[in-house]
């Protein structure tokens, strides 16, 4: 039986996609290296689009961004914030608890960000499965866990069971207050 994992409640959104968390986590010096513009990226858990607004920019007209979330709300926050911006490549997907549902894009995705949030899934194993699918051939994956959610050890239980799915670690950049690594797919 799959384990029931809470996740970051809805009404942190917002919060979460705040100016303040660009202080300590800057997205676009985080991403500049692994997005150029025509890719499509996928923001697993996207939230309110802190990292998926700055993602539908550096993609341009060309690209696409799918931002993926479990709650509704989310996506509704994310979808107000584009309009608001003028964004328009921004695909949103409600994903189910114990499926992502992004087939369609089998092997699509130059980039995907799993970003702050594989340790609220109950069945990470499947996530990365569905992801490696996703992306295109040596297509890379941004895993990043919060230090104060994640513990080194648990990050290096997740980074195990990533590569033993058919990835392989490229780097271990430094991201404040984060756990991160860049895999690709093998």
């Amino acid at each position: 039986m799959e384990k029931r994992h809470d996740v970051c409640p809805w009404q942190h959104g917002s919060h979460l996609a705040g100016p303040v968390r660009k202080l300590f986590n800057n997205p676009r010096r985080l991403l500049e290296r692994y997005v150029v513009s025509g890719m499509t990226v996928a923001d697993i858990g996207s939230g309110m689009g802190f990292l998926t607004l700055p993602l539908a920019d550096m993609v341009g007209e060309d690209g696409q961004v799918i931002a993926v979330d479990l709650q509704p709300e989310m996506l509704e926050g994310l979808k107000a914030r584009a309009q608001k911006a003028g964004v328009t490549n921004i695909v949103l997907h409600q994903c189910a608890r114990d499926s992502l549902g992004i087939e369609q894009y089998s092997g699509s995705v130059g980039v995907a960000l799993i970003y702050w949030m594989l340790h609220e899934v109950g069945d990470p194993e499947r996530l990365i499965q569905e992801v490696h699918e996703a992306l295109a051939p040596e297509g890379k994956l941004l895993f990043v866990e919060p230090n104060g959610h994640v513990s080194e050890e648990k990050f290096q239980d997740s980074l195990e069971m990533i590569i033993a799915q058919g990835f392989t670690l490229v780097e271990r950049p430094k991201v404040s207050i984060s756990r991160a690594a860049v895999l690709q797919k093998n």
